[in-house]
């Protein structure tokens, strides 16, 4: 590991602890020329996942998307960001439980909405009017009455 400060080759590991989702490992490192101390982080490296769109191309999966279609879900809620990234953490958790590198678009969409709907109900209907394309009123009317069956 080079030092970010002098760019030495040779470091000593003070201190290693898991961070708080326990996928990722912490550990505070010191300089063995300089002296210095910085952090650095360790984490499995995963098999790259693929997302088979409904036209049938394949695109690179890509955390941010998630991330991003869930705060606009989310906006003017009482959502925090780290409530969100828990909710796209177990999202990509039960993703990578699938043990498959490609993976449908739609089964992602799906996923998301029912995390959403642990999450926030009005989140969960925003997402859900634009990733199912409601047409018109009564699909909304349509998808309430859902909600409501269900509690």
């Amino acid at each position: 590991m080079h030092c970010p400060y002098c760019n030495y080759q040779k470091s000593k590991v003070i201190d290693t602890r898991p961070t708080d989702d326990g996928y990722v490992t912490r550990r505070r490192r010191e300089c063995e020329k300089c002296g210095k101390r910085f952090t650095t982080y360790e984490k499995v490296e995963r098999m790259p996942i693929r997302i088979v769109k409904k036209d049938g191309t394949r695109e690179s999966y890509d955390r941010n998307k998630i991330i991003n279609g869930i705060i606009i879900a989310c906006e003017k809620r009482p959502v925090s960001i780290s409530q969100i990234e828990k909710t796209v953490d177990l999202i990509e958790k039960e993703l990578y439980n699938l043990l498959d590198n490609e993976i449908s678009s739609s089964f992602i969409g799906e996923l998301i909405m029912t995390k959403l709907k642990d999450l926030d109900e009005v989140a969960y209907v925003r997402f859900a009017s634009v990733y199912r394309q409601f047409k018109d009123i009564n699909t909304f009317y349509d998808e309430l009455n859902r909600m409501i069956k269900e509690k």
